[in-house]
Formats: structure tokens, C-alpha cells, sequence
């Protein structure tokens, strides 16, 4: 029986999503000059007002209040009129040193023996659904945002759009557990007043607020909707149908947002940030965390093997777990689901021991593995940590206390296909499973004009 399956995402002027990048550019700009530094910074937004906190151990420093200021308006937050703006907002900063009977725990004489910095357990998931090998609907859902953050930001379209925007995407599955067409997109993107109602009754605001959404749902189908399809391969374009459900704006209005609208916290969108509710998530935030804490670098990792184990067609879904005990190098548990989808004659259990026997999953292995002592963190916070573009980038830092760093960097290393061979290798010599025939699908075929690419407004 088929089923939906939805995901959302949210843009980077999200006021959750503003508290994480803030988080992560601090982390970025303690790296940069001291990368063995153990960082834990949470950031808290408000009408007007920005709170960094958190503990920190580090031989540099950096100057908090600049930072905050300089991704708040790098977002878009530039005029007062938002109540919130990286200019004049307050930025209180209430950060202090790390917990000696943490760091205890993980700093060893044998680096590579370096305890896990709490304890608790992270997930990994891939699926071949996509390119990427990411949920479908998570991926519709963040390209969406960055699509319309980008039309924002050129200025020339859509030239009402403010900074806070959310997306949802729901799939439609057909018997065969695939996608078979996009079954429903709810797009809420915050805009400025541009219609003004005639008086100040009731009734003509209301008139103009459904002016508003008219125009922003007319834009959304004749500007954002084709752009978006324009970027994604050919059998994800097949799937938009003349019967998709669009609702844009629900509630009729979205003038007040970010910050001002809703308070942000630094690491509220955990489902956003991995598998869009896909798999399953062991509950620990990524923004503001070093790569000590394996809340973050052992969910990275876990991204890694999964993705490589499907990319090698070990399983066409699997989902990994990764459990560890604060202070103790080695995971407890190393655990996986293919949810049936294995190609080879093995077991879950034993594609796990083999699994283990490839990748080192000791937290000083898995950052130096995927080069996670390095400031790589601010791309990470908004529009998803996993199933981005694997790139090297140049980066460059200034400070009024240290000379100058210059560093070129790769992100979302974690994405690299470079364990493909090596998995492919270790699984070879296991007899492959019979491929089953599937039932030939009963489909009713569509007359020509019920085949429209995206929803005309009616």
C-alpha cells in the first residue's frame, strides 16, 4: 500500500537557524587560531536582542559581539524596521571555561585514545532515492529555501521577500516503497506590508492581506516553482503533477518573523538539520559543538559510512547507529537497519562487524578521518548537514590580538564518496542476493492536459 512522507526545512533567517550560524561562526573564528580549542556555545535571539553563552577552553580569543553582528546582517536582518538587526541589536555575551571533569575525560596522552565528550548515541542514514542520497521530501523541502533566499538576495524578484521563511514537502510512495509525484509543498515566507489597505477597518485589511498572499502564491508558481525544478534531475521534474496541493502563507499574513516574531535556540532543529524524519536521531544539537563532542562528529561519520555503503550498493537504505560512554574512546555499540533492502547474503549484525573492521569510530580517528578541527562549521547551519556538496573553499581571518590566518578548508567532507572501493573490496567475496522480480504496477494512464509540469492558480 502506498503512503506520504513529509519533511520540512527552514531558511537561514529562521530565528532558530540564526542562533545556530551565529553559534557556528564563533566556533569557526576560535579554530581558525586555535584548533584544539573544546567549544560549547549556544546562542539565544530576541526581539532586539542576541545572548551568546557556553563554555569554552581555548589559548585565543575572539570578540563575541562582532561576530553575532556580522552573520545577523550577512542573513539579510540590516533594517530596524525588523526589530531585530545586526546593527543596534544588544549582543550579551555570558560565556565561561569548560568543565575540568569533562575535559578530564577526554584529553589523553595517546591522542587517538581521546575519550568521547559525553555520552549517547548517533545516527546515519542513505537511501538512493536521490543523487545525494538523501530523502526526497528533505531534499525538495531545504532546495526550495535556498532557492528563494537566493531570489531575495538578487534583489530584482520577488522584491517584498524578508529574511524568515519555512518549507514543507510531502511525497507520495507507491507500492514499491519509491516516489511516485510530489504530493503537497506549504511554502510561509515572511514579506513586507507592500499592499496597504484603503482604511482602517477591518474588513479592507483584510482585503489587503488576501492581496498579498494572492500575489506571493502567484510568484511562488511562476518564479520560484520552475527555478527549483530547472535544478533537480530529470526523474525528480517527472514527479510535479498538475494535482499538487500548493498552500502558500496559510495563515494570510507573515509580516512579523525572525527573531522579533519567535524566539530562536541554538540547535532546535535537529530534524531539519539530518534526514528530514527519515531513520531516526539520538537527540544531540550539532551548532556550537567541537568535534570533541560526538553529538556532532559521530553523527558526521555515521553519515559517511552510510552513504558509502549504499553508494557501493552494499544496501539500497540503511541507517546506522553509534553509542558511546563519555570518556571512553571506543563506541559500546555499533548498530545497523537495511530495512530489508540488503544486496548481499548477510545479516544486519554482521554487515555492522564489518562495518567496524573498515571505519576507525574512536572521536580523534573520525576528526582527523574527516578533517573536523578546522573552521568548516558555519556552512553546516543552515539548509542541512548532510547530502551538501563536498567542496574546498579559502577562508581567510583577522584579529586584533593574533596575526592574521589564511586557510583553505573542505566542507562536508562527510559527503565524499571515498570509501566506495574500499567497502565494495570487503563485501565481494559475499554472494550477492538474488534480485526478486517486482509485480508489473497497474497505472491508469493520464490524458495530455492532466500532465502540467507545476500547479496552474485556479
Amino acid at each position: 500500500m502506498g503512503y506520504l512522507f513529509t519533511s520540512e526545512s527552514v531558511s537561514e533567517g529562521h530565528p532558530d537557524k540564526v542562533a545556530d550560524q551565529i553559534s557556528d561562526a564563533v566556533l569557526d573564528r576560535i579554530l581558525a587560531f586555535d584548533p584544539e580549542a573544546k567549544v560549547a556555545c549556544e546562542t539565544l535571539v530576541t526581539t532586539g536582542q542576541t545572548i551568546v553563552a557556553g563554555e569554552i577552553k581555548t589559548k585565543t580569543y575572539v570578540d563575541v559581539q562582532q561576530i553575532a553582528r556580522e552573520v545577523i546582517n550577512e542573513i539579510g536582518y540590516t533594517k530596524s524596521e525588523y526589530m531585530f538587526d545586526g546593527n543596534s541589536c544588544g549582543v550579551l555575551c555570558a560565556i565561561h571555561e569548560q568543565s575540568p571533569d569533562i575535559n578530564r575525560g577526554v584529553v589523553r596522552e595517546d591522542p587517538m585514545e581521546q575519550g568521547a565528550g559525553d555520552q549517547g548515541m548517533m545516527f546515519g542514514y542513505a537511501c538512493n532515492e536521490t543523487d545525494n542520497y538523501m530523502p526526497l521530501s528533505l531534499e525538495l523541502a531545504h532546495l526550495l529555501l535556498q532557492e528563494l533566499a537566493q531570489i531575495r538576495k538578487e534583489g530584482q524578484l520577488m522584491n517584498y521577500l524578508r529574511p524568515d521563511s519555512k518549507s514543507q514537502v510531502t511525497v507520495e510512495y507507491g507500492d514499491d516503497g519509491k516516489p511516485h509525484r510530489i504530493h503537497t509543498i506549504v511554502i510561509s515566507t515572511q514579506h513586507d506590508e507592500f499592499i496597504q489597505s484603503a482604511n482602517e477597518t477591518p474588513e479592507a485589511q483584510l482585503k489587503a492581506d488576501k492581496a498579498m498572499v494572492e500575489w506571493i502564491k502567484k510568484d511562488i508558481i511562476d518564479i520560484l516553482l520552475p527555478r527549483v525544478k530547472a535544478k533537480l534531475p530529470k526523474r525528480a521534474q517527472a514527479l510535479f503533477d498538475k494535482n499538487l496541493i500548493l498552500h502558500v502563507n496559510p495563515t494570510g499574513k507573515f509580516v512579523i518573523g525572525g527573531p522579533h516574531g519567535d524566539t530562536g535556540l541554538t540547535g532546535r532543529k535537529i530534524i531539519v538539520d539530518t534526514y528530514g524524519g527519515k531513520g531516526a536521531h539520538g537527540g544531540g544539537a550539532f551548532s556550537g559543538k567541537d568535534p570533541s563532542k560526538v553529538d556532532r562528529s559521530a553523527a558526521y561519520a555515521a553519515r559517511h559510512i552510510a552513504k558509502n555503503i549504499v553508494a557501493a550498493g552494499v544496501a539500497d537504505e540503511i541507517l546506522i547507529q553509534i553509542s558511546y560512554a563519555i570518556g571512553i574512546a571506543r563506541p559500546v555499540g555499533v548498530y545497523i537497519n537495511t530495512y530489508g533492502t540488503a544486496k548481499v547474503e548477510l545479516s544486519d549484525p554482521e554487515i555492522a562487524a564489518k562495518i567496524k573492521d573498515i571505519f576507525d569510530l574512536r572521536p580523534k580517528a573520525i576528526e582527523e578521518r574527516l578533517k573536523l578541527r578546522n573552521p568548516i562549521y558555519q556552512e553546516t547551519a543552515s539548509y542541512g548537514h548532510m547530502g551538501r556538496k563536498p567542496q574546498i573553499v579559502k577562508k581567510a581571518y583577522t584579529s586584533s590580538y593574533w596575526p592574521a590566518v589564511e586557510k583553505e578548508v573542505e566542507l562536508f567532507t562527510w559527503e565524499k564518496l571515498d570509501y566506495v572501493d574500499t567497502i565494495k573490496k570487503v563485501f565481494k567475496p559475499f554472494k550477492q542476493k538474488p534480485i526478486q522480480p517486482q509485480p508489473e504496477e497497474q497505472t491508469v494512464p493520464q490524458k495530455p492536459e492532466e500532465q502540467s509540469e507545476i500547479p496552474s492558480q485556479e
